[in-house]
């Protein structure tokens, strides 16, 4: 594994609180001394809320001393990417349209998890709506180079151990691809899984919300704790939530995906390392099939990378129209040209046409069902090698568009390095077997 070096775990500390070894106070305190530290290079964090957090501390630890904690997550400290509501700290979406703009209530999220005794520390840098190219965010393993986006300061907060956990979204690749640069873990699961209710919208069938971690344990049990204290209209939730890690599960067979990505994006050192991966699982008895073992799944790898992927970006300017028409209308200066690109796409679409996506949409969602029953899960890259030496621009979304559009489940795991740098493996998932695929994450990050 190839985890940062600086990332923490809250779940092995926590272990320790029941003793007195150790403390939710003591636990922040160490957060706030690294925060102190890499902070000033790194700028993950747009707004702090210290003192909250240590007086949210002081009673997890009082908790925890008279045997009565909330939950797997009490005394955790954990960064909110700052398009998430926060009834005590500025709400800012990344762009001047929103300084100074405070909420008064939490986003379902983010109350979820103070409601289990989970800290917020702080709100984390995004681009800007989530959507957009750059930011003030520097990787913490090597600050010439991006830590990805849009969720760039929550990867950067973990990938530095300012903070153990923290939350982002992924409309593309926003979670997953930072999560990958930073070496941390990330998890986006089924469409829906999760409630966004008090998170700022880009698509409505694209958007996710996503968990960054320094561990796979905090990882499931922070999407744990959302999932059973908020749950989802309108959805059957997150499957397989509860406070103990899946049991690992050793994959049968699985699809090895390279796309054309492969030879035109990746580098030598990334594919090296992957190849390397792939031969480690074959000698521990995984059956790996590529497009062309398998016809019916190289079809669908045809049908989601040709003319689909492109159209498929029509449905989040189409969904976007509320309410980037709005600010392209009052506050058009302080956008990105993305921004008005996208919305003046949307007013060239018709009803109509959205609805002719909608069911290419469902039609490919099924394509892939059917294939995908084939393999226990899919087998990629999160990113398309290490992060790129640059603040111009947060990566390539070439492996990224799959999972997210499809809506299927994917984890990040730090399997993988490359120039001296991180590299995620992407492990996707069946719609709505949330629970299954993180066993499997389980069982492949001791490979």
């Amino acid at each position: 594994m190839h985890r940062s070096p600086h990332a923490v775990e809250f779940s092995r500390a926590r272990e320790q609180f029941a003793s007195g070894k150790d403390s939710p106070r003591a636990y922040l305190e160490r957060c706030i001394a690294t925060i102190a530290a890499r902070e000033p290079e790194v700028h993950a964090f747009v707004t702090l809320g210290l003192e909250r957090a240590r007086a949210a501390a002081d009673a997890s630890t009082e908790r925890y001393a008279s045997g009565r904690p909330l939950s797997a997550v009490d005394g955790m400290p954990f960064g909110v990417k700052d398009i998430m509501d926060t009834a005590d700290l500025p709400t800012q979406m990344g762009n001047s349209v929103y300084r100074g703009w405070q909420p008064r209530w939490d986003a379902a999220c983010v109350y979820a998890l103070r409601s289990g005794g989970a800290i917020v520390t702080g709100k984390t840098v995004t681009t800007a709506f989530a959507g957009g190219e750059t930011n003030e965010t520097r990787n913490p393993l090597d600050t010439r180079r991006t830590p990805g986006g849009s969720s760039s300061g929550s990867a950067a907060a973990v990938g530095s151990g300012m903070v153990p956990a923290a939350l982002g979204t992924q409309t593309l690749g926003s979670a997953l691809r930072p999560a990958s640069f930073c070496g941390v873990f990330g998890f986006k699961p089924t469409h829906g899984a999760l409630t966004l209710q008090g998170v700022h919208p880009i698509s409505a069938t694209h958007d996710h919300l996503g968990i960054i971690a320094g561990s796979l344990d905090d990882t499931w049990y922070v999407a744990s704790r959302i999932a059973l204290a908020a749950g989802n209209p309108g959805s059957p939730g997150l499957d397989g939530a509860g406070y103990t890690l899946p049991a690992a599960r050793r994959p049968a067979r699985l699809f090895v995906q390279y796309t054309k990505a492969w030879e035109t994006e990746v580098d030598a050192g990334t594919r090296t390392a992957f190849d390397a991966l792939l031969e480690r699982l074959r000698s521990r008895g995984v059956t790996l099939l590529t497009r062309r073992d398998n016809a019916r799944y190289a079809e669908l790898e045809d049908a989601f990378f040709g003319p689909f992927i492109e159209r498929s970006t029509d449905i989040n300017a189409y969904e976007m129209r509320w309410p980037y028409e709005q600010y392209v209308e009052r506050c058009g200066a302080e956008l990105e040209q993305r921004q008005h690109a996208r919305v003046a796409r949307a007013r060239a679409m018709t009803p109509g046409y959205y609805t002719e996506l909608l069911a290419e949409k469902a039609a490919m969602k099924e394509r892939a069902r059917a294939a995908l029953s084939e393999a226990d899960a899919v087998l990629t890259l999160a990113s398309s090698g290490p992060a790129p030496v640059t603040r111009a621009h947060t990566g390539s979304r070439a492996y990224l568009a799959f999972a997210t559009v499809l809506q299927l489940p994917a984890f990040s795991l730090p399997l993988l390095q490359s120039d001296g740098m991180p590299v995620g493996v992407q492990l996707i998932g069946h719609a709505g077997r949330d629970g299954d695929l993180c066993a499997l994450a389980n069982w492949l990050q001791s490979v």
